[in-house]
């Protein structure tokens, strides 16, 4: 997928979570999970500026893993300045969790699909649905995470 898929499926997989935290009262958190789940969406595609093949070392779980962990790290120290570290923490590694996790699963959309497991395990997955570059696709999942933001923004007011 391309830019507007990515950022529409980390907000789609994002709001939920966003939701629950509205529901337990902290809105606010909500909304900075959904900035960051959309910021760091297109991160795996960082390959496409480094020496290494594309959908290659960034498009597997141990990366996910990794920038997960160093995220959640991130929210740890901002917490300690502000007196909530453990809930930043997870605040952190959970949306970036989720929104690279969704970079990987709508890249497995297209035929080129991705190797979830390298240098593990060589399991190519693609479901060969529908190609990267396909507008319609991109757009629709561009729409359907606007669409969920805006349902959590109507239900937080």
């Amino acid at each position: 997928m391309h830019t507007l898929g990515h950022i529409g499926g980390a907000l789609l997989v994002y709001t939920p979570v966003a939701s629950v935290l509205s529901a337990a009262g902290e809105p606010e958190l909500g909304a900075v999970g959904l900035v960051i789940a959309a910021g760091v969406s297109m991160l795996p595609d960082i390959d496409e500026q480094l020496p290494i093949d594309h959908r290659g070392p960034t498009h597997t779980i141990w990366f996910v893993l990794a920038i997960s962990v160093i995220s959640a790290a991130v929210g740890w120290l901002i917490g300690s300045q502000i007196g909530t570290p453990g809930a930043l923490s997870v605040l952190f590694g959970t949306a970036v969790a989720l929104s690279l996790l969704s970079h990987l699963f709508e890249d497995s959309l297209t035929p080129m699909g991705i190797r979830p497991f390298e240098p593990l395990w060589e399991f190519d997955h693609s479901f060969g649905i529908v190609l990267a570059a396909n507008r319609r696709a991109n757009v629709a999942l561009f729409g359907a995470g606007i669409v969920a933001v805006g349902v959590w923004y109507t239900a937080t007011l």
